[in-house]
């Protein structure tokens, strides 16, 4: 649509930053309907909330008086239509109409994430709101508390980097957790003398987490793939801020639970250790290839994680939520199990 402009005219998106507006152009379906034709009927509980574009749309209800009329341009035209669930009202076209219609999901994580990007620019001074909204606008941030957000932007330190710089390298230890708010990184691993690549970075990712949440060495070397700029967070500051919000631990009762509801089990140790003995009907992703093969997940299944002690699983748990997974983490991991493992299936 054209329309950033046209946007910017209703409520509650009025309150959107230039940048929340972009992400939101991105994300809306226009809609065309024909007089008549239904937007929506009432009683219903559908996932939507609606903008009348142009036209005219007849809101009505059983036995509540005669129907209202909603035009497009007029102040209550800026407002959503029958945002109420279940709908209270019918709603048909008079005319030809465009709606514009979103998720609701999506505008409401839009808006948090947009608000609480603004709190954090105002509150810090931070000079750069576009890569700060497109931070908290990841579906791992969302659900960082606004205090932790603003304890993170206080806490990281720009790093100026350059083309081929080696910012973490395989095998030594980790004390800094990276986001990139300038330039891209590519993520190799060296293993029987070849380099395997695992992944690409663009702004807004970030890389070092593996290492400061599983407290073993680096298992992949990440160099920079142009100029840029990095934004860093000591170890300490990771595990308190951003860590403790954004794993969920689970005993193995509620492992039960949510595999009967149709969960499924990620066994994130290597290879040998998967094939010497693990949990029945897991999957085997090992932690140093979970950026390589996370796309294979369906993004739409929760998923529980598990490594000998919980740490692993624990850094796999961060690297998949950022990715916008809805994933669990076995405290203690296997050694918290009591029965005998499985061997897995041929």
């Amino acid at each position: 649509m054209s329309t950033l402009k046209q946007l910017k005219d209703f409520v509650p998106l009025d309150t959107l930053t230039e940048a929340g507006l972009v992400k939101l152009s991105q994300q809306v379906e226009i809609r065309h309907l024909n007089p008549g034709q239904y937007l929506f009927r009432e009683g219903e509980r559908d996932t939507h909330t609606y903008f009348l574009l142009s036209g005219e749309i007849r809101l009505s209800a059983s036995g509540k008086g005669p129907a209202l009329s909603v035009k497009s341009g007029t102040d209550t035209a800026r407002h959503p239509l029958s945002r109420l669930k279940p709908r209270r009202y019918d709603g048909v076209a008079a005319s030809p109409c465009q709606v514009i219609a979103v998720d609701d999901d999506d505008l409401d994580n839009l808006i948090t994430a947009d608000q609480t990007a603004a709190y954090e620019v105002t509150e810090l001074d931070f000079d750069d709101p576009e890569w700060m909204f497109r931070l908290v606008a990841q579906p791992a941030f969302q659900r960082v508390p606004s205090a932790n957000l603003a304890a993170l932007f206080a806490r990281l330190t720009p790093v100026r980097v350059t083309r081929g710089e080696v910012v973490i390298r395989q095998g030594e230890p980790g004390e800094y957790y990276y986001l990139i708010k300038a330039g891209r990184a590519r993520v190799a691993r060296n293993q029987s003398g070849q380099e395997v690549p695992l992944a690409e970075l663009d702004v807004g990712s970030g890389f070092g987490e593996e290492a400061l949440l599983s407290g073993e060495l680096r298992n992949a070397t990440v160099t920079m793939m142009e100029d840029g700029e990095l934004m860093r967070l000591a170890k300490a500051d990771f595990e308190h801020i951003l860590q403790e919000p954004l794993v969920q631990w689970v005993s193995m009762k509620e492992v039960a639970n949510l595999v009967k509801a149709g969960a499924g089990l990620i066994d994130v140790r290597m290879e040998n250790e998967y094939q010497a003995g693990t949990l029945s009907g897991s999957l085997n992703m090992p932690l140093y290839l979970l950026r390589l093969k996370a796309g294979a997940l369906d993004p739409k299944r929760k998923y529980v994680l598990f490594c000998q002690t919980g740490r692993r699983s624990c850094a796999a748990a961060f690297l998949l939520t950022q990715r916008g997974f809805d994933v669990h983490v076995i405290r203690g991991g296997l050694n918290g199990i009591q029965h005998p493992l499985e061997g897995s299936q041929p």
